[in-house]
């Protein structure tokens, strides 16, 4: 079964071929996917790395975390699943039943007065 490993604190100018090339002396590297700006397409430093077997994995670890890569001491460890989070109301939220805009209408007027 493959592993995913999370790289970090990887050099911004590493590529997907220089990963390969690092991450093979430990087994069959599957994918790589460097985390990249959205807007930017400028690494973010990080990434995923896909080995064929769990024991790949673990020999990884073992060889590479607290490496020097590209004069960056890089960290591996076993990539945790993201945690979905979903936008917009939340029940019992401050701010919960106000106006869009934080603001009021009305003013401080008194009742009764022009």
């Amino acid at each position: 079964m493959a592993k995913e490993l999370y790289v970090g604190k990887l050099s911004y100018d590493a590529t997907e071929e220089d990963l390969k090339r690092v991450f093979s002396v430990s087994g069959t590297v599957t994918s790589v996917h460097i985390i990249t700006d959205p807007h930017t397409g400028q690494s973010k430093g990080c990434a995923y790395v896909r080995m064929s077997t769990e024991a790949e994995a673990k020999d990884a670890i073992l060889s590479l975390d607290g490496a020097i890569v590209m004069d960056r001491t890089i960290t591996v460890s076993i990539a945790t699943p993201q945690k979905h989070t979903t936008a917009g109301y939340k029940p019992g939220s401050r701010g919960a039943g106000k106006r869009p805009g934080g603001f009021s209408r009305g003013g401080s007027a008194k009742p009764g007065r022009k």
